[in-house]
């Protein structure tokens, strides 16, 4: 299995931290988080991982390296001089001939401690060429984003204006997701600057739009509030040597 790390934003919430590293090393518990992050990727049977890098991407290229430390095949896909988004990240990734036929995508800032065998036979089975992981999260996390109407998304939208259809959303983007190749070629424009969500949105309005739901909380190290929370957390993990 080869998952994509989207690794190249700025970081603005966290202020002075990010200006001298990337949000992939900002140090927990003495370890950089991307320590976690590969360390439990490998140990979830993923083989191959493509980091899309931007801002201070050399660092993170210094510190992992070809992968052999984690167990894991890594190469990485340079954002370039303009920011071209998530959606535009794996479109480069893409023209640079990095992504696999299927391949789960993941944010640089989130550690998502669920099995991810289970999320990828799902995508095989489901029939769509794309797939969410939901949680319910009825608000508690973050801002809901998501209509779920087993087994797809009826609704995916993160600038929901509406206040009705919003009381609707009663679930979250887990921040894990499964591709087919074929739709970033078909889907994602070459050179331009392209969210993510604008395609996931798009998806799930035409009823193409998978969901594997989850349970477990996420965490995600992009605000100070949520390196705590991380850092209290991964201070009982033993999957790091």
């Amino acid at each position: 299995m080869q998952c994509v790390i989207l690794a190249g934003g700025l970081g603005m919430r966290l202020g002075s931290i990010t200006r001298r590293v990337p949000k992939a090393l900002v140090p927990i518990n003495g370890r950089p988080f991307v320590d976690y992050q590969l360390a439990w990727l490998a140990r979830n049977s993923v083989e191959t991982v493509v980091f899309c890098i931007g801002h201070l991407g050399a660092q993170i290229v210094d510190h992992v390296g070809n992968g052999a430390a984690f167990g894991l095949k890594v190469r990485y896909v340079e954002d370039g001089a303009v920011l071209c988004g998530t959606g535009g990240a794996l479109r480069r990734a893409l023209d640079a001939g990095a992504l696999s036929d299927h391949f789960f995508v993941l944010y640089g800032d989130s550690f998502l401690p669920i099995p991810f065998v289970p999320v990828f036979e799902h995508f095989r089975r489901c029939g769509c060429r794309a797939l969410m992981t939901i949680m319910r999260n009825n608000g508690r996390w973050d801002r809901s984003n998501v209509v779920f109407n087993p087994p797809r998304i009826a609704l995916y939208d993160k600038k929901c204006a509406d206040k009705a259809t919003h009381a609707c959303m009663s679930h979250i983007d887990y921040g894990l997701s499964v591709l087919d190749r074929s739709l970033v070629a078909q889907q994602v424009p070459s050179n331009t600057t392209y969210d993510l969500s604008d395609l996931f949105h798009r998806l799930s309005l035409v009823g193409e739009l998978a969901a594997h739901e989850v349970t477990e909380r996420f965490y995600e190290i992009g605000s100070p509030e949520g390196i705590d929370d991380f850092s209290a957390y991964s201070a009982g993990l033993t999957l790091l040597s």
